[in-house]
């Protein structure tokens, strides 16, 4: 498929796209919905998204830098403030902001705060209310997250959809939102899906099916980094990372009996980083022990978490 591309002195629209909402409400699935490809980490597990991941779409003069942001919520160690951070930074300057509510369920106190923090903003607002598929009474759960904002002087629309079984619902939305944009040179060249590097990315994934297979609290403390990319002439991907762990005893619970458990988080990362490379890929993975990095700002730092 051919890229859209700018002629010379063309006037082009560009601004940037907050999507917010407590976790686990399908921020990340939305987004990866907008892009048509993965660019964040989803799971079944709140808080799976800890910093604001910009995913790029561009249509003709036009380009959405989406924003990706953390579940807002009341934070229990350094790394939850980060992530709290990192939802106040993104609504600072944006152009547009889309809050997603799970439908399933009525308005939490979490729902609440989010609500005072984009109720009073003087840009676009869009209630999308997310998982219709699941919900038993999403009119009557809409009115309620409606019923949030009461109040509010700027720009308000809704919608309902299933941004993992809605993709017409999707594309309008992502319609709307591309019509609102200012006038503005592009951010980022046309082309990539994302700001993250490969790392970054291939990380998340490891992160992902490491949380998928984790009980407990156990997948809050893990956090992943890739330290090490290359490719061979065939074309096979070698990728080396790290699962890091803050307490010896979570070593043992990552790597399993006679390593099981590592075994099938890498095979299932291989899988996914397969797919979306379209290459063979070795990933050979690592788990490290920092004691109490989530309450580090030093060893956050390192792990990418600034």
């Amino acid at each position: 498929m051919t890229e859209p591309s700018i002629t010379s002195g063309e006037q082009t629209h560009s601004g940037f796209v907050a999507i917010v909402g407590k976790p686990n409400v399908g921020k990340s699935t939305l987004l990866n919905a907008f892009l048509g490809t993965k660019v964040a980490p989803t799971s079944p597990r709140p808080q799976t998204t800890r910093r604001g991941v910009r995913g790029i779409h561009t249509s003709g003069d036009r380009q959405i830098v989406f924003v990706d942001t953390p579940g807002l919520h009341k934070p229990k160690d350094a790394l939850g403030k980060y992530m709290n951070h990192e939802v106040h930074s993104a609504l600072a300057d944006v152009d547009a902001v889309v809050w997603v509510v799970d439908l399933r369920h009525p308005p939490t106190d979490e729902d609440q705060l989010v609500a005072r923090q984009v109720r009073e903003l003087p840009k676009p607002l869009f209630l999308v209310g997310n998982k219709t598929d699941a919900a038993k009474y999403p009119d009557e759960a809409m009115k309620l997250y409606r019923a949030l904002l009461e109040g509010r002087d700027a720009d308000l629309s809704d919608t309902m959809l299933s941004a993992q079984n809605n993709p017409n619902a999707v594309a309008t939305l992502r319609e709307q939102l591309l019509e609102i944009l200012p006038e503005s040179p592009f951010f980022f060249p046309v082309g990539p899906a994302s700001d993250q590097s490969r790392e970054q990315w291939a990380a998340e994934i490891i992160r992902e099916e490491a949380m998928k297979k984790l009980r407990d609290e156990l997948p809050y403390a893990v956090a992943t980094r890739v330290n090490r990319w290359t490719e061979r002439e065939d074309g096979l991907q070698r990728i080396e990372g790290e699962i890091v762990v803050e307490k010896n005893a979570h070593k043992g619970m990552v790597i399993g009996s006679g390593g099981k458990q590592l075994r099938e988080i890498g095979q299932a990362a291989r899988k996914q980083l397969e797919v979306f490379l379209d290459r063979k890929v070795y990933l050979g993975l690592e788990v490290i022990v920092i004691p109490g990095w989530r309450e580090d700002v030093e060893a956050l730092r390192e792990l990418g978490y600034e």
